[in-house]
């Protein structure tokens, strides 16, 4: 069944595009600063419990004063499911019933994400003043439930699930501005982060399990570091990174090599102290270099943060950050990897990972869901950003970057 958050352009946005009004940004955070570092802390700690997600989605859309936040994601199989905040219930059952099929920004929502270069689109991005002013969707359905305006992101924690954001407001509050989309963005991106722990632990069946025989069986090196940044765990495939471009020193874990080393211990530093800086910032991988030559390593840092009346809690009382490490396979660059190197949107990056393979425009439109034009459109953009200009020279620059020699 199609879902309210899909349908409203979520399924729309990339991630990593520049930001303008950057000043108009950063004093919107600074006037929501408490309420963007409770969301924050609520989104990581639904990364191990599924079940605090809807009030993480609640403290999301209570940074910008709005009605209710929700996430839509597909599997590989095709299959949809929808987590929605407190107060989306009731919206989200009409739409299921009566207005899937009729939502005019759906069938443009995709296309325009890929087209846009930023971080996340709204309303203005996929319909006319005409349209919001006389469509059903917006006279009737919207209206009646009290809202009008969505701000929406795509963002990609495993390369075979799709998921959306979407942040729904109402009609009484004027459209998004391209500094609270902005920050909304930035906001997506620690749900993405959450996300990749999260649902590994879903498909994990976590609760049916030790935590410490749950991390050892998802395929990802998981480290657990405490407040003064020293490792207190490391699953059994963390152990055996150890060595391939990490290590553990003076019971810290860092990279072997320069630069990587700095942003590595930055990162740390900036998940362990909320207070700091960089806490709210959109989340990066620090990428760095197997010294097999054999794999990148993505390295991402998340709070920790488990409720105590999780059967596990007593494994993470000593943990501050869990890193997440996750080998990028030599055939099949992650698309959020191609974004943070290249500094891509990641409609772009997920054409040029594509067309990088060898792939054919025409076939990653279809594989995208999108048409060849827009592919082709998305694909320019690229080059120009890249300095290139051919799609063998993508071949080579994304060998050279995802696959060191």
């Amino acid at each position: 069944m199609r879902r309210l958050g899909a349908m409203t352009g979520a399924s729309a946005s990339a991630q990593s595009a520049p930001r303008g009004h950057s000043s108009e940004r950063e004093l919107h955070l600074q006037d929501n600063g408490p309420k963007m570092i409770a969301a924050i802390n609520a989104i990581y700690r639904a990364a191990s419990d599924v079940a605090a997600w809807p009030d993480a989605l609640r403290a999301f859309a209570e940074v910008f004063g709005d009605l209710g936040t929700l996430i839509v994601y597909q599997r590989a199989d095709g299959s949809l499911g929808t987590i929605i905040s407190p107060g989306l219930d009731g919206a989200q059952a009409d739409y299921d019933r009566h207005w899937c099929w009729r939502d005019v920004r759906m069938g443009r929502a995709i296309e325009r994400g890929y087209v846009e270069s930023r971080d996340a689109i709204t309303d203005r991005h996929v319909v006319s003043d005409e349209e919001m002013a006389s469509h059903p969707f917006y006279t009737e359905f919207l209206a009646a439930h009290g809202l009008r305006w969505f701000a929406g992101a795509m963002i990609s924690p495993d390369p075979n699930i799709a998921v959306a954001v979407s942040l729904q407001r109402s009609a009484d509050r004027p459209p998004f501005s391209d500094p609270e989309l902005s920050l909304f963005g930035d906001l997506a991106r620690h749900v993405e982060n959450s996300l990749r722990l999260g649902i590994r632990l879903i498909n994990a069946e976590v609760s049916a399990s030790s935590m410490t025989d749950v991390l050892t069986g998802l395929g990802i090196g998981v480290y657990r570091i405490d407040r003064a940044g020293r490792v207190v765990y490391a699953n059994l495939i963390g152990q055996h990174l150890l060595g391939s471009g990490l290590r553990i020193a003076n019971g810290r874990l860092e990279a072997r090599f320069e630069p990587e080393r700095a942003a590595l211990s930055s990162a740390l530093a900036a998940v362990i102290d909320e207070s700091s800086e960089g806490f709210a910032d959109a989340p990066r991988a620090v990428l760095i270099r197997g010294v097999d030559g054999e794999q990148l390593l993505a390295v991402y840092v998340l709070p920790t943060w488990v409720p105590p009346e999780r059967p596990f809690d007593g494994f993470f009382l000593e943990s501050r950050a869990t890193v997440l490490v996750i080998a990028s396979p030599r055939n099949a660059p992650d698309p959020t990897i191609v974004r943070d190197l290249l500094g891509l949107t990641l409609g772009e990056a997920r054409v040029a990972s594509l067309v990088g393979l060898g792939i054919a425009p025409r076939e990653a439109a279809q594989r995208l869901g999108i048409s060849e034009e827009t592919a082709r459109t998305v694909l320019k953009r690229v080059f120009s950003k890249t300095g290139i200009s051919r799609q063998s020279e993508l071949a080579g620059l994304l060998s050279r970057l995802i696959q060191p020699a």
